[in-house]
């Protein structure tokens, strides 16, 4: 089929990259002329393991361009674009609203669907179905068609979660939805071959597919994200107290992560979740409650333990140091998870504006966000360090922020020496051996010269 991908973001580029693979024809369209000017050089504008090596394989079936005309011969038409909160934790729909426009003068008469990838408040659907009726001459109902077809993507394992999905949502009417079972075939059926770049996993088989209302797969969207934040939520929660009462916060999420009907992901204590995901769409469903008048305390309580655990790290700092003034405190990651390079509401923003608020001097240093930080967080008073080595030399701390593979795997007895003090607050948990330093982490002691393992075989 030929397919126009509306947005060149983290899921514009996996979206326009998967179909390019499986064999479609793929326009990907955007507003930025940078962004296009960078994708039409071949270069990639966000950083994801494998993808620019996947869309360098495909070329010859992607274009890149600003001009919507490429609607008019497309039979599907992704629209990929952002839906930030408002200030009251309300998704912004203006980039949805202004896509649906702009799709609409390009409408033709042959059968064409139009598929919401973006993270849509439920009734979004219906919403955009009505903006394409009002701005276009040529909308007609029986062969313009939306599809609600959320993402599940994880940053940082972006392809692998496209090529083989736990599942494909799609929400519509029959004859849409039989449309989109048809692009995706070589998906479902798993008839592909696989990438170098994201090798299919030996026990994969193929996704289930999930045919529903377009309300039920806004709402699975929504659902589904606030759930795991709230597990990670609950996880940080119950690590507050193992601390108070002497319990390892791991050892705890191990033992209830191997019950079947809890299962063990998302239960890791740390400094909480970040990102554009589980924040804005667990604010979304607050959000969507309120307006009908319907309370839903249990999300609104994961919010709160989630962004109290970065103040809690903060605590865990001024205990030892008791003033920040005057102090230089190095901040190790600033990504909101490892493996990208994406800062949206990254935990490590709000511990540098704190940390700089309270009179501290802060270095900060991440192995691949630090281009983009210069330019997203220029508001922020930090230095950047150059290498590792800076962000330690004459420390009066470190934050562990963000769990990179590199970090893991740092001599820290060898860097120690280099701070005024050898404190340590490990928001991540990542040192697993003794060091010749303080360390305070979470929900759980530092790590004793012999490591706990549990044993699983009784």
């Amino acid at each position: 089929m030929n397919v126009a991908v509306i947005g060149t973001g983290y899921v514009g580029l996996g979206t326009a990259a998967l179909l390019a693979h499986i064999g479609h024809t793929v326009t990907g369209i955007d507003i930025s002329e940078e962004k296009i000017a960078m994708l039409q050089r071949a270069e990639v504008p966000i950083h994801e393991p494998g993808l620019d090596a996947l869309l360098a394989s495909v070329q010859s079936r992607l274009t890149w361009t600003t001009s919507y005309d490429a609607v008019a011969a497309a039979d599907v038409v992704f629209i990929c674009v952002g839906t930030p909160p408002g200030p009251d934790g309300t998704p912004d729909l203006q980039y949805v609203v202004s896509a649906a426009a702009s799709i609409a003068p390009h409408l033709n008469g042959h059968t064409q669907v139009i598929v919401n990838k973006s993270t849509v408040p439920i009734g979004t659907g219906d919403y955009v179905t009505r903006l394409l009726e009002e701005n276009s001459v040529t909308f007609h109902a029986e062969r313009h068609a939306v599809v609600s077809n959320p993402e599940f993507l994880r940053e940082g394992t972006a392809l692998h979660d496209s090529l083989y999905p736990d599942r494909i949502v799609l929400g519509g009417s029959p004859d849409a939805v039989a449309h989109m079972t048809r692009l995706y075939a070589p998906l479902i059926e798993q008839t592909f071959v696989a990438p170098a770049s994201a090798p299919r996993p030996e026990t994969y088989t193929r996704p289930a597919v999930v045919k529903t209302t377009l309300q039920s797969a806004e709402m699975i969207k929504y659902a589904a994200n606030a759930f795991l934040a709230l597990k990670i939520s609950f996880a940080n929660e119950i690590a507050g107290l193992s601390e108070r009462v002497g319990a390892d916060i791991e050892e705890v999420m191990t033992g209830i992560g191997m019950d079947t009907r809890i299962g063990s992901r998302f239960l890791n204590a740390g400094l909480g979740w970040g990102g554009s995901c589980f924040g804005k769409d667990t604010q979304g469903l607050i959000s969507a409650g309120r307006e009908h008048n319907y309370d839903m305390p249990i999300l609104q309580a994961a919010v709160t333990v989630n962004y109290r655990q970065r103040q809690d790290v903060l605590q865990k700092l001024i205990r030892q140091l008791r003033t920040l003034k005057g102090k230089r405190i190095g901040v190790l990651g600033m990504a909101f998870k490892p493996d990208t390079d994406d800062l949206r509401d990254a935990p490590a923003h709000d511990l540098i504006e704190r940390l700089h608020g309270l009179g501290a001097t802060v270095v900060a240093h991440d192995p691949i966000a630090m281009p983009r930080a210069s330019r997203e967080w220029a508001h922020l008073t930090y230095h950047e360090a150059g290498s590792v080595e800076q962000v330690f030399d004459r420390a009066d701390a470190i934050i562990v922020a963000t769990e990179w593979t590199d970090y893991r795997t740092l001599d820290w007895n060898a860097l120690t020496p280099r701070m005024r003090r050898p404190l340590i607050i490990d928001a991540r948990n990542i040192i697993r051996n003794p060091i010749d330093a303080q360390v305070e982490q979470i929900g759980r002691d530092a790590p004793a010269a012999e490591e706990f393992t549990m044993d699983t075989s009784l």
